[in-house]
């Protein structure tokens, strides 16, 4: 089965940014694009209970009606999805991509991710989806889940598509961050971009020959290299470093054994990635 870029989109603002960096990634990498919308049938707010409120009598066919509207905001939901799907493949075809493709399905998007993992070689996300600020349940609090769920590279993206010129790694020499070194370094998607290695931390022989260990790989692959291992608390001293340098795209190990791994642990992931101007890809 071929792996491909998958780009999940929904009705947010955030949904031309994940068809414009998926478009790039797939035109990158030289992999199929695929644009997946979830249709959650679930109601995102709790419906009042009407049913101790009337009569006997008026009761079924009170619960009738709710039913032909339950379907009527079905069949809604599935028309809005395919206008997407179809806006969005045009709009991949006007940034260059040849014939992408779309899924739709029902269900909530983690259980549709867990379904379809086995075909994704990078997942493409929003940082928050359309009801993000109605309900806690939906993409944007659901970020940890996904990455939790799916064992695949995941690009969260801000709303606005700029082509990537510096990538920064926050490195912490666990196993997850040296394969992120080997990927980014024989990656094509990161063909000609610069890579800064930042390691949080203080100055020890440990971290500096892991330090030399990740340029070297990256230089031998001919990426243009540099690093620092910088004290300080990790999101700030991440950032601070991400500014000075106008990096565009941020790559982190989800799980590490450092103090990296508490940014990516608990609520924090949803606020760091919210936090973010630069797309951020997430390593498993």
């Amino acid at each position: 089965m071929t792996e491909q870029v998958m780009a999940a989109i929904d009705g947010s603002q955030f949904s031309t940014g994940v068809c414009d960096y998926a478009a790039w990634a797939s035109l990158a990498l030289g992999a199929p694009l695929t644009f997946l919308h979830v249709v959650d049938n679930h109601p995102q707010t709790a419906e009042p209970d009407l049913s101790g409120n009337i009569g006997l009598g008026s009761r079924e066919h009170l619960l009738e009606e709710l039913s032909q509207l339950d379907e009527r905001r079905a069949k809604v939901a599935q028309e809005q999805g395919r206008l997407m799907l179809q806006a969005a493949c045009e709009r991949a075809f006007e940034d260059g991509v040849g014939n992408p493709g779309t899924r739709q399905r029902n269900g909530t998007l983690v259980e549709t991710l867990a379904e379809l993992q086995d075909e994704v070689r990078l997942l493409v996300l929003g940082k928050r989806g359309e009801t993000a600020h109605k309900a806690s349940e939906h993409l944007g609090s659901n970020l940890e889940r996904v990455v939790r769920t799916l064992h695949r590279p995941i690009l969260m993206v801000p709303e606005t598509f700029t082509r990537p010129e510096r990538v920064m790694l926050a490195f912490d020499g666990s196993k997850t961050t040296r394969k992120g070194v080997e990927m980014l370094a024989r990656s094509p998607m990161f063909n000609g971009i610069p890579v800064h290695v930042v390691i949080i931390g203080a100055e020890t022989g440990d971290h500096r020959s892991q330090l030399d260990w990740a340029l070297a790989t990256l230089r031998e692959a001919g990426h243009a290299a540099e690093g620092v291992i910088r004290a300080g608390e990790v999101e700030e001293t991440l950032r601070a470093y991400q500014e000075e340098n106008v990096i565009d795209l941020l790559v982190m190990g989800a799980y590490g054994h450092s103090r990296i791994r508490h940014l990516l642990v608990g609520s924090t992931t949803t606020a760091m990635l919210r936090r973010a101007k630069v797309p951020v890809l997430l390593l498993r």
